[in-house]
């Protein structure tokens, strides 16, 4: 599909990747184009699928979780229980922000946001470490974050 994609739509995704609600109008300006070009463009980006919804960034501390995790989890063995059930069981601990499937040392890497540490340490031994097939555990705590541009 990317050979479909010519100079002005990767200069209307850089737009909107930084903030998907834009109108139209307000891409073309950004990129050159009238709205209309600019709304066809978009419809065909969306159709594709190259464009699937629209994001909500939340300042997670400023809603009372100051700590970000990022758990990886190996499965003690996989053949106990299915990846599609952990997924489940995984996703609907409210705590749990993402959840990846990955490759190397670990199976997955969870996002867990938490009020605090104590918080975190409640939901790692209460929830996470309760789910069947979990090994073992290495948490990271988020220090700070930057949303950077992708390769556009």
């Amino acid at each position: 599909m990317t050979d479909l994609i010519d100079a002005t739509d990767r200069a209307i995704l850089r737009v909107v990747q930084t903030n998907a609600t834009l109108s139209a109008g307000a891409v073309g300006r950004a990129v050159g184009l009238s709205q209309p070009a600019a709304w066809r463009r978009l419809r065909r980006l969306r159709d594709a699928g190259i464009l699937r919804g629209r994001e909500l960034s939340f300042d997670m501390e400023k809603l009372g979780f100051g700590v970000t995790v990022f758990l990886g989890i190996k499965l003690a063995t996989k053949g106990r229980v299915s990846l599609e059930d952990f997924e489940r069981a995984v996703a609907a601990i409210p705590e749990v922000r993402r959840v990846e499937h990955v490759l190397g040392h670990y199976d997955y890497r969870l996002r867990i946001t938490a009020r605090d540490l104590a918080d975190f340490e409640r939901v790692l031994r209460r929830r996470v470490m309760a789910l069947p097939g979990v090994g073992e555990v290495e948490a990271n705590v988020l220090l700070s974050e930057e949303r950077l541009p992708g390769p556009l």
